[in-house]
């Protein structure tokens, strides 16, 4: 046998030649088949999870500890006093999209539907924004101071609600700090879902880097406020023993 039919073709036919020419086109036609099939069998995340209502509903606290007067009478707070405490963990920075403090672009077209349309939303809750902004105990008559005293801050001249004399009372002494409290209160909000960066409560690895910074360097930067963190968390209200106390339970929580 010469070399020539040794290297011959094993296409002998012309039928065989239609055949290798259909098999080039249909194999990877096939493939692409395959691949397409495999991508859309995949399941999807379900509708509505991320929307800002969605969101809201999973980081909500399952409970709160008020750090105010024991006892307190209806409408005896006033507004700074609950912005500073409630409002200011997101209105301070604009999380999920909340206006920030004092910023008149942000708030003007919120102003013009005007005091009664701006408590409703506040009392009912909207978007990222829980009823009340999450604090359940306020009273209509201190969500409405509350409203006041920031929207006056972006250039409104409402009215507030005449103060309560109870609220000229002096506030008990808070009791003893417990961090947990402190975190249902405060840290939660972002700190369950890692919002804006921050680590997750018991995320070992998001954690452990911060750890090894020390107790004393997580308690400055939560007193000064880091990143898209407001000082103490945006609750100004806080003693540095309950803030303190805060960023020592969620170390534990995250070794």
């Amino acid at each position: 046998m010469d070399s020539h039919d040794s290297h011959s073709s094993f296409i002998k036919t012309p039928q065989q030649l239609i055949v290798v020419i259909l098999l080039a086109f249909l194999v990877p036609i096939l493939g692409i088949i395959m691949v397409v099939q495999l991508v859309l069998s995949r399941p999807s995340a379900e509708p509505g999870a991320m929307t800002p209502e969605a969101v809201a509903a999973r980081i909500q606290p399952v409970g709160r500890v008020e750090f105010g007067a024991a006892g307190a009478p209806a409408g005896a707070r006033g507004g700074e006093e609950i912005v500073t405490a409630v409002c200011a963990a997101c209105h301070q920075a604009g999380v999920a999209n909340a206006p920030k403090l004092g910023d008149k672009a942000q708030w003007a077209p919120r102003l013009k539907q005007g005091l009664r349309a701006l408590v409703a939303s506040v009392v009912k809750g909207k978007g990222a924004m829980p009823p009340k902004a999450g604090d359940a105990s306020l009273t209509d008559e201190e969500v409405t101071r509350a409203v006041v005293v920031m929207a006056n801050q972006a250039g409104a001249k409402f009215k507030a609600p005449a103060a309560s004399p109870a609220s000229s009372q002096t506030a008990k002494k808070p009791a003893a700090a417990d961090g947990k409290a402190v975190y249902d209160q405060t840290c939660v909000a972002c700190h369950a879902q890692s919002v804006a960066g921050s680590p997750k409560l018991g995320d070992k690895a998001a954690w452990a880097p911060r750890i090894k910074t020390g107790t004393d360097s997580l308690l400055r930067s939560v007193l000064k406020g880091k990143g898209a963190m407001p000082p103490k968390g945006g609750n100004a209200s806080l003693s540095e023993a309950q803030v303190r106390a805060a960023v020592e339970f969620m170390v534990s929580q995250s070794k």
